[in-house]
């Protein structure tokens, strides 16, 4: 690790002068004062090739070398009687016993009956259900790689990531059955498709397979199961995301990224080892990475119970903090001033409530403080992280008094900031604003089959580029300040601009466009495009915005606008000035 390759160039930068001010750790040092450095300075640490680190202030971990079923269930049979999966609509659950029964059933039959093998690709198209981790760990178990797809997506959507994923099986529901048909044409593959019914009465659509029927524990021989000693290094997730910039691009988490990472969530925390188990709601959608890590894997390794929501309902969030009593909920900004706001849900509700983690996007510290006002009793953890980094990497410690402050490094993880749109990547000092840049074990392995977006994301040395402009204070705790990247986050999902832009460059009428940020209360930004007709046409606002509504799914819609302008601000490569189109359009 670089931490004990620089023990010796702390403070050996030298001396120019005695009116040079230094900023290292705590406080800023006159280089004519000479005192003992504290332990937090010893977190800052310098070398004249990398320039200032910050390391974490949480105890270093080893990767734990465990594919992600393995990791998940190592422990299971201390629970296997308590409830793992519930869902707050139907009351479907799951005991720990029969996810894991069920995950082993459905790993048999993909591999006998379907004849899917090591590094084989299942696309999981469906929303927050308790089978999601059947489906998800089974799939592992079998060997295969999954691939999580929005099901809310349009079949345009979905092709696109069926084939860039060359997936091989699809689970989905009832209802989204049709869209993943329609998918498959469009990406001519003939692909079999396992169907959850949510309702007893839900007729199996012509075609589609029962999904309950591939994980029943009747009939199937557990001993071929064909255990391929998977080498935990193996891509073991392909979530898709619009990294810096551009369309969406596979990720490959391996689950050494992923495993490593529940543990880095752990460690502050001690959910393992408290002796209760944690209740919580299961909101945040399992297809995200936030939802699938922070919110699924890892809380199923640790005993939780996962009360999920298929999609958020006000009454159904308050019925899950309420009734089932829940310990922690994982929250995106949006769904934290839900909860302040909204006059049915009070303290006494949400007595047992403990921890509120939220991500995805900066919180205002005002924001945080009426939120504690309102819920006194609990502990708000802010944290950071990206689709590339599986995907935790700053986090404010427990009891930490920073509320705006976006954390520090995780465990074993390493963060700097770097001069934006500058060759040199040396770490800046403290207050000093740049790019954020992280190295850590959770760090993907790069994106598949993409050489120019890896060489643009991946720096010399193992670091990686946010994208997010921040910088950290003496004490090394980071705060993101704005975003290089252009991505338009919309109640903590990502629009990436140039997605939006293409398809409206496809509308007969529309000659050029850009898509910029809207900013909302509710959402926190919203897709505005500024459009550029061709000559001798005519178009409406609701034409334009229905062209795409029909191509795209509902959080990258136009409801920030359209606005018709004669000319959208160019540099001389021909390149979006988004800036100058933020600052005329936006308001």
């Amino acid at each position: 690790m670089l931490r004990h390759l620089m023990r010796s160039v702390i403070f050996a930068q030298p001396v120019q002068s005695s009116a040079v001010v230094v900023s290292v750790g705590a406080r800023q040092l006159s280089t004519a004062a000479t005192r003992q450095p504290t332990q937090q300075d010893k977190l800052v640490f310098y070398s004249e090739e990398e320039g200032y680190i910050r390391l974490s202030p949480f105890d270093p971990i080893e990767p734990v070398n465990l594919t992600v079923d393995k990791y998940v269930w190592r422990d299971f049979k201390k629970f296997e009687k308590d409830t793992a999966t519930v869902c707050i609509v139907s009351g479907r659950q799951y005991t720990y016993a029969q996810l894991r029964d069920n995950s082993a059933a459905f790993a048999v039959r993909l591999q006998t009956k379907f004849k899917l093998g090591c590094g084989d690709i299942i696309a999981i198209c469906l929303p927050n259900l308790p089978e999601y981790p059947i489906a998800t760990l089974g799939a592992i178990e079998a060997g295969l790689t999954v691939t999580t797809v929005n099901p809310i997506y349009t079949a345009e959507e979905i092709c696109r990531q069926l084939k860039l994923s060359d997936s091989k099986f699809v689970v989905t529901t009832t209802l989204g059955y049709g869209v993943i048909k329609e998918a498959c044409e469009l990406a001519q593959k003939n692909l079999p498709i396992a169907v959850i019914r949510s309702q007893p009465n839900e007729k199996l659509p012509a075609g589609a397979i029962d999904f309950f029927e591939l994980i029943s524990p009747r009939g199937v021989d557990y001993s071929q199961l064909k255990d391929y000693n998977l080498d935990p290094e193996s891509v073991a997730f392909l979530p898709f995301s619009s990294g810096t910039t551009g369309f969406p691009k596979a990720v490959m988490l391996s689950h050494n990224n992923m495993t490593v990472n529940g543990e880095q969530m752990e460690i502050p925390f001690g959910f393992r080892q408290s002796g209760r188990q944690e209740v919580l709601p299961a909101v945040l959608p399992f297809f995200h990475i936030y939802g699938l890590n922070i919110v699924m894997l890892s809380k199923l390794s640790v005993g939780a119970k996962l009360v999920t929501l298929p999609q958020f309902r006000p009454d159904d969030l308050v019925k899950a903090l309420s009734e089932h009593k829940s310990t922690m909920v994982n929250v995106v900004p949006p769904m934290a001033l839900f909860m302040t706001n909204y006059p049915k849900l009070t303290q006494d509700m949400v007595s047992n409530l403990k921890y509120v983690f939220i991500g995805a996007a900066p919180t205002a510290e005002s924001d945080i403080q009426r939120f504690l006002k309102k819920f006194p009793q609990t502990t708000f953890v802010q944290g950071f992280g990206m689709t590339e980094t599986s995907p935790l990497v700053l986090l404010v410690p427990p009891k930490n008094v920073r509320l705006a402050s976006t954390g520090a490094p995780v465990s074993s993880t390493e963060a700097k900031i770097i001069a934006i749109a500058s060759e040199c990547h040396k770490g800046l000092g403290p207050n000093t604003t740049g790019e954020i840049c992280v190295r850590g074990p959770q760090i993907m392995k790069g994106y598949l089959n993409n050489d120019e977006a890896n060489a643009d994301i991946f720096l010399p040395n193992g670091w990686l580029r946010t994208g997010d402009v921040g910088h950290y204070d003496e004490d090394g705790y980071f705060y993101i300040t704005d975003r290089i990247k252009e991505l338009i986050k919309v109640k903590g999902f990502q629009v990436p601009p140039a997605e939006l832009e293409g398809i409206l460059r496809e509308h007969p009428k529309i000659l050029e466009a850009a898509v910029i940020p809207r900013p909302d209360e509710v959402a926190g930004e919203l897709p505005r495009a500024v459009v550029v007709l061709r000559e001798g046409t005519k178009a409406t606002e609701e034409e334009i915005y229905n062209y795409v509504a029909e191509r795209v799914a509902e959080y990258k819609r136009l409801d920030g606008g359209i606005v018709f302008t004669n000319e959208i601000p160019k540099s001389l490569t021909g390149k979006i000035l988004r800036k100058q189109v933020r600052e005329a359009y936006t308001s």
